[in-house]
């Protein structure tokens, strides 16, 4: 299900990479309400391509503070250094991390094991002016071996770079092989990036399929994942859509992933935010398909993952919502609980897709929902395939909360599942309950 790692944990920007017989998800480590992108540190997680809801945390594989347990991993560090969007790549059987530090000029590490921990090497070394991808920060680095062996880096914010890296050692930038804009921001007469919904903003990922390259990007409209194509890993690249946007009924914010073959299935790796911020962002995934002209339509959200169906005979966290419209968002109590808290009178919430099985030949089922009660009486309508779709019930929702329940009709297949929240109040009373919280959703169930 979506978010695919554990869900108190909050790994967003997420590089995917297939390493052998495990898939590998490298990203920034969020804190839940913290009113600061990232941490201190990076960490990894990891599952076998054999069963990819069965995910290993891998601790921290680099640092750039001290923490209860290691020095850090670098000696430059400032006050307020954070570490940003890393990368990974393979080299001749050695893994090398390239971390975007901020505040600070970014560097590469090395380990032996995909999962590390790394080792630093070196700051990037270049003989071109420090303006060379903000200032030598290297923003969001996207590493990339080529079949030839030669490697790249591309990164950037609101202006995008790329240079190649010198092989033998993997940190130092070749002479003269900067290009800057590789992504246009601006007008072009050719490519089309011409709009905040094309023109480069941040998060620059590489990717090879077939004989053609694949910038994923997220544009200056943040909460999508762009993407352009070239015949050259320099370039020309021409805009050729968006694969997902993690705005699109739900409280967006900026966005940040890739895409990876797993077992001959392409899926999108990004990312959604939780606690009523863009901070807190944990890491989701959809499949994808790359049609054999090499364009890839866009994607909706949902709540599956890597999962087929979701089976609503089974307690569902309802902070799994891929659709909250009116005002709700997840927020986090403490590292066991998160719920869907502010929702008000015509709040919607959204789960895609539960596989409700097939006709045994009952015609009603039992709901129930886990309620926080805030001293208002509400209705939960209960619908199918759309927030305009069938309605199968209605459960009502009173001060106290707690375990709520009611009988709804038996549907068969697969459905996408919406609840629409109203108010019984009217005249002078309905104004006063329009904006106001009306109880948290924690999680719900179907019995049969």
């Amino acid at each position: 299900m979506n978010p695919y790692l554990p869900l108190n944990e909050y790994i967003p920007d997420g590089e995917p990479r297939v390493f052998g017989d495990r898939v590998y998800i490298y990203g920034s480590h969020d804190r839940a309400g913290s009113d600061q992108f990232c941490d201190y540190v990076l960490k990894c997680w990891s599952a076998p391509l054999d069963n990819l809801e069965q995910w290993t945390c891998h601790g921290d594989i680099f640092r750039v503070t001290d923490t209860r347990d290691y020095p850090s991993d670098i000696s430059w560090n400032t006050k307020d250094t954070y570490l940003f969007a890393p990368d990974v790549v393979e080299k001749d059987g050695r893994y090398y991390l390239y971390a975007y530090i901020v505040n600070a000029k970014g560097c590469v590490a090395v380990s032996d094991r995909p999962e590390g921990p790394f080792k630093l090497i070196s700051r990037y070394k270049y003989d071109i002016p420090d303006e060379i991808c903000c200032n030598g920060w290297f923003i969001d680095p996207g590493a990339f071996v080529d079949d030839d062996g030669k490697v790249y880096i591309y990164c950037g914010f609101e202006r995008s770079f790329l240079a190649e890296i010198n092989p033998d050692n993997m940190y130092e930038v070749l002479s003269g092989s900067c290009i800057e804009h590789f992504i246009p921001c601006k007008p072009t007469d050719e490519g089309g990036f011409d709009t905040e919904d094309k023109c480069f903003f941040e998060a620059a990922s590489m990717r090879k399929v077939g004989d053609t390259y694949y910038m994923i990007y997220s544009p200056k409209r943040g909460s999508r994942l762009a993407y352009a194509t070239a015949k050259s890993p320099a370039g020309p690249f021409t805009y050729k859509g968006y694969i997902v946007d993690n705005g699109v009924d739900y409280p967006g914010g900026n966005n940040h992933g890739s895409i990876a073959l797993i077992n001959n299935q392409w899926y999108i790796f990004y990312h959604r935010m939780t606690n009523n911020t863009i901070m807190s962002r944990r890491a989701c995934v959809e499949p994808i398909e790359i049609l054999p002209d090499g364009s890839i339509p866009t994607v909706e959200m949902t709540s599956l993952g890597f999962s087929k169906s979701l089976n609503p005979y089974r307690q569902i966290p309802a902070e799994i919502a891929c659709v909250l419209k009116g005002g709700a968002f997840i927020s986090e109590r403490d590292i066991f609980t998160r719920v869907i808290t502010d929702i008000t009178d015509g709040c919607v919430i959204g789960y895609k897709y539960f596989d409700f099985g097939e006709d045994l030949g009952s015609k009603t089922m039992e709901f129930y929902a886990k309620i926080n009660g805030m001293g208002c009486d509400c209705s939960l309508h209960i619908l199918i395939d759309g927030e305009d779709g069938e309605e199968i019930g209605v459960c009502e929702i009173g001060h106290a909360g707690g375990t709520v329940k009611t009988v709804v009709k038996a549907v068969t297949g697969r459905h996408s599942l919406f609840f629409k929240v109203t108010v019984p109040y009217n005249g002078w009373t309905a104004e006063f309950f329009k904006n106001r919280r009306l109880f948290e959703l924690e999680s719900f169930i179907f019995q049969k």
